[in-house]
């Protein structure tokens, strides 16, 4: 079996994947990969039947995990006993913290709204573990993605076995008695009191970093730091990975061995130790995955004569052991990319690795190998990826693995031994972590380094493996003039198919983005042949004490518009049009200006624009990007499609949502009425000014207000198909209930958002169907 347990492990995952996912396409494919190791990898009747075997096991296991991975908690119940698993996150007046209700013997996560600055400081500084609490509560399920791209909170607290959240009224801690604490609990308490500590005792840059990579806590980290990170594609480094671990057990044995202990005795005491370290930093899937390859190669080591392992064996046996007793770690993104990553770095450490000889040479390749391994997962969940990040992985690993690790444990160490760090040390370790922080703030505004072609579909994302896998077939033969010409040509198709695929889309679409209360309009023409985006959605920001003030407040156009545009490969808007001055409409203008290319903004000619509007023009002008006030009589075509303003008259003046931006547009073969907020008096100048008007599908005004949408603005235009953008249970209302009685009577059919989610028309050569995000 030496060297051939990758083949175990591959087997394991289709079968799990099998259960966990769409049965038919992994079914097949698992019978063809056995087929082919019986055909063309000539495996004995011994080793087929092995396969056979874990096939099964494994397919067992995934079944069960689906069984199991389903609430026993009735929706009605409002009393809970909990025991707090996990250190509590406060962000601004919100606490969360996940629990086990021992009632049901099933993990919630626990919300709480502090009531006061003192309370925040109280339960920021105590320890949640080893109580047993009573609590009463409500139960909400977790929130869905309600647009295309969009994150799933259900889903992923389902993979984590959590189907409720508990809004609990009480402090969480306020009717708890002790219990006895397991070891594990005793671990998690050594690692809640060992971040205070650090949060105590050293400087915010050196204890929030001190924090990451000691105790795999990142939760102290600056939000814009993290951002950086992760926009340079190495936000990786911020959590313990293989490699902390690997060298941080092997200056452990270093130092046993050099104190005179025996090598039996360290391999029996990192066996033990292991384990504790792993629960200690937090038991993150890079983390995992590096404790059980050592903890296999230490238990090979006691037994060299009988075992023998190669570095994939280890990793093939860490998989296996690892989605035997956690089957729905399979859609954790770390572990995809901690066992991906290191997979095929030892593959290619020996084929391709070896052949480059200078330490220099080598770092840039392995850097470049690990950025086309996580490729596909990277494009999947975050729709594009930084090539900045490659030579960012050149010069920060190091830095991670050789100043900061070994220098952030000495000064941790000192502080604890000596009850004091010599500031000099502090100030030399703020001095570079300092620089470092503001170097990677530059790297990360290279945005023309970065890749974004959007979420590959399941027939993309087998393009990119079978792509990659011919690289690296190609990459492991003899270097010549033509294995490079040909290793060039192919990496070259790899960064081009899916924009070209993007490109040549004959179908467009108009798309009613779900921004909760507030507007925002997708259209994209066939063949990228234009990218307009109608108002941006916007989240109104309160004044609050500082204590309840959020680290990220949610913004709409950062945290549902861009992801949105980005997930569907879009990184340029021709056209940004702003139907008007209020923030749930052009708030997230903002975040689209810093994220996305805009090559042109459009706003309505009023004598009068809000404040937002002139922040939106002043940015604009910083950035080049040229606004044009439009009023009736503009328009402009694009293609097959065109665009007629009906309002506001020239340099307006009066109420705002009447001086909205109200067009006509011919898009896919039918005519829009798109008009921001407008109300029933600019409706009824319309009608006025316009008699013959009639439009096929009608964006209602203001969000279903009853003050837009008027009967005989319905009556004259007949529309056949009514959208209407609102927000779920929102404060107003919206939409109207007299408004969608007005839209029945008249045989319209009514989209809602607030219900429904995204609304997209996608149309083809001037025919089109629309249809929902959410059934």
């Amino acid at each position: 079996m030496y060297g051939k347990f990758v083949y175990f492990a591959i087997a394991a995952l289709l079968a799990e994947l099998c259960v966990l996912s769409k049965f038919l396409p992994f079914f097949l494919l698992t019978v063809t990969y056995l087929y082919v190791l019986y055909k063309y990898k000539r495996f004995n009747n011994q080793q087929l039947l092995l396969i056979f075997a874990i096939v099964f096991v494994f397919f067992l296991t995934g079944h069960s995990a689906v069984i199991k991975n389903k609430t026993k908690i009735p929706g009605t119940e409002t009393g809970f006993l909990l025991e707090y698993i996990q250190d509590p996150k406060i962000d601004g007046d919100l606490l969360q913290v996940q629990a086990i209700d021992h009632k049901y013997k099933e993990k919630v996560l626990i919300r709480y709204s502090v009531q006061s600055g003192h309370e925040k400081n109280l339960l920021h500084s105590r320890s949640f573990y080893g109580y047993l609490c009573r609590a009463a509560g409500t139960l909400e399920k977790p929130k869905v993605a309600k647009n295309p791209n969009g994150f799933n909170y259900r889903n992923y607290l389902s993979s984590n076995e959590i189907f409720w959240i508990v809004e609990i009224q009480g402090s969480p801690l306020q009717n708890c008695a002790p219990v006895h604490q397991s070891a594990t609990v005793i671990i998690k308490q050594l690692r809640f009191m060992g971040v205070r500590y650090l949060e105590n005792h050293f400087p915010p840059e050196i204890a929030s970093l001190s924090a990451a990579l000691i105790f795999g806590d990142r939760s102290m980290l600056d939000s814009q730091l993290l951002g950086d990170y992760q926009q340079t594609g190495i936000v990786h480094l911020l959590a313990i990975s293989g490699l902390h671990v690997s060298l941080l057990i092997a200056m452990v044995f270093f130092i046993g061995i050099r104190m005179g202990l025996t090598r039996q005795f360290m391999l029996n005491f990192l066996l033990i130790v292991i384990p504790i370290y792993v629960i200690l930093t937090g038991a993150s899937p890079s983390v995992i995955r590096s404790a059980l390859m050592i903890m296999l190669f230490l238990i090979t080591g006691k037994w060299k004569r009988i075992l023998k392992l190669l570095p994939i064996d280890a990793i093939s046996l860490a998989c296996m052991l690892y989605i035997f007793f956690s089957p729905l770690v399979l859609f954790d993104i770390g572990f995809q990319l901690s066992f991906s990553v290191s997979f095929v770095i030892i593959l290619s450490s020996s084929s391709i690795l070896n052949g480059y000889h200078s330490n220099g040479e080598k770092m840039l390749f392995t850097s470049i190998i690990s950025q086309l391994a996580a490729l596909p997962f990277i494009l999947y969940h975050y729709f594009g990826m930084s090539m900045i990040g490659i030579f960012a992985n050149m010069l920060y690993i190091p830095l991670f693995s050789f100043v900061y690790m070994p220098g952030l444990y000495l000064l941790f160490f000192i502080q604890i031994v000596f009850h004091h760090t010599p500031s000099f040390l502090n100030s030399l370790f703020l001095l570079i972590i300092n620089f470092f922080n503001h170097l990677i703030g530059v790297l990360a505004d290279f945005s023309i380094t970065s890749f974004v072609p959007g979420r590959p579909n399941k027939f993309l994302l087998i393009i990119y493996i079978l792509i990659i896998f011919r690289i690296f077939y190609i990459w492991e033969s003899r270097s010549t003039l033509k294995r490079n010409a040909h290793l060039i040509s192919i990496t070259f198709v790899l960064f081009i198919f899916q924009p070209s695929w993007n490109f040549l889309n004959p179908f467009g679409e108009v798309t009613l983005i779900d921004v909760g209360q507030g507007d925002s309009i997708l259209l994209h023409f066939p063949h990228d042949n234009g990218t307009y985006l109608i108002d941006t959605g916007g989240t109104m920001q309160f004044t609050e004490e500082s204590w309840k003030e959020k680290e990220k407040p949610y913004e709409v156009g950062r945290d549902v518009v861009v992801p949105f545009l980005k997930g569907k490969g879009i990184t340029k808007i021709d056209k940004l049009i702003l139907t008007h001055g209020d923030m749930d409409h052009i708030g997230g203008t903002f975040s689209i200006l810093k994220e996305i290319k805009v090559n042109q903004i459009l706003m309505p000619s009023v004598h009068d624009p809000s404040d937002t509007e002139r922040a939106i023009i002043k940015m604009a002008k910083k950035k080049g990007i040229s606004v044009i006030k439009i009023s009736k009589g503009s328009h402009w075509g694009s293609g097959e499609n065109e665009f007629y303003i009906l309002s506001p008259e020239k340099n307006f003046v009066g109420e705002r949502n009447r001086g909205s931006i109200a067009m006509i547009a011919q898009i896919g073969g039918v005519s829009w009425f798109l008009g921001g907020d407008l109300d029933q008096e600019g409706e009824e100048a319309i009608i006025k000014n316009y008699p013959h008007l009639k439009i096929n599908v009608l964006k209602a005004g203001h969000h279903g207000s009853r003050t837009s949408s008027a009967e005989a603005f319905i009556d004259q235009i007949k529309p056949s198909v009514a959208l209407i953008s609102a927000g779920e249970h929102n404060r107003f209302g919206h939409p109207h209930q007299e408004v969608l009685e007005r839209l029945r009577t008249a045989k319209v059919k009514i989209y809602r958002t607030d219900i429904q989610g995204a609304i997209t028309y996608r149309f083809y050569q001037g025919k089109g169907t629309f249809s929902t995000y959410l059934p």
